[in-house]
């Protein structure tokens, strides 16, 4: 709970006074840490686990790692991590691992070795595989590959706003005005709505939401 809101340092107290721990109570503190950025403490946290004679049985662990190399940028440690999952642990390598990978690499700049890992993957990717693509394919103005993940999302996932957003952002980067008014309009015809973000602060200890 601590480490899913934040609260890095009280999950980490709670943690380390905890009499016994076991492979979810590792796995809550790997994913929350990787959840908030912190890639290398995350992978401090799982060698320990390691180390302390709990084997990362699950994809969890992994998945956990893999997300906080991808916010910390780690590309080289997490291909280790990737290679390592399936010939040193044993643990079978999930459409979810496939797309941390993809987000990562892609993120990198490293479209095409992403796109040659999902050829590679052996089964049918999904919205997790395909939804790592959008992000480095925006970044790195690839616009061919990236509308190519987009049509396979739209066939997983026809709602999800995001992909609309990501492509309409990659257009104007191009300055492809024409195909970012075309994305609003599909938007509309679709009857697909952006998601509304919102934060919360802390005043005098109680949680608010503002309003915007």
């Amino acid at each position: 709970m601590y480490a899913k809101c934040g609260c890095i340092s009280i999950a980490r107290e709670v943690f380390e006074e905890s009499p016994q721990r076991n492979l979810f109570t590792w796995n809550a503190m790997i994913v929350g840490l990787a959840m908030h950025g912190h890639g290398e403490l995350s992978l401090e946290y799982f060698n320990r686990m390691v180390v302390s004679g709990v084997q990362p049985a699950d994809g969890v662990s992994f998945l956990g790692v893999l997300v906080g190399c991808s916010h910390a940028g780690m590309t080289s440690t997490a291909r280790k991590v990737f290679d390592e999952l399936e010939s040193v642990y044993g643990v079978r390598h999930e459409l979810k691992h496939y797309g941390c990978m993809a987000d990562l690499v892609g993120r990198a700049g490293l479209i095409e070795e992403a796109m040659e890992m999902i050829g590679e993957m052996g089964m049918e990717g999904d919205k997790y595989v395909w939804g790592g693509v959008p992000g480095g394919c925006r970044i790195h103005g690839d616009v061919e590959v990236g509308e190519m993940a987009a049509r396979r999302l739209w066939e997983l996932k026809p709602e999800d706003s995001g992909v609309y957003s990501a492509m309409a952002s990659m257009y104007a980067n191009k300055r492809r005005w024409g195909d970012v008014a075309k994305m609003r309009a599909l938007m509309s015809h679709e009857n697909v709505t952006k998601n509304a973000a919102f934060s919360s602060i802390q005043v005098d200890d109680i949680d608010k939401i503002p309003s915007y």
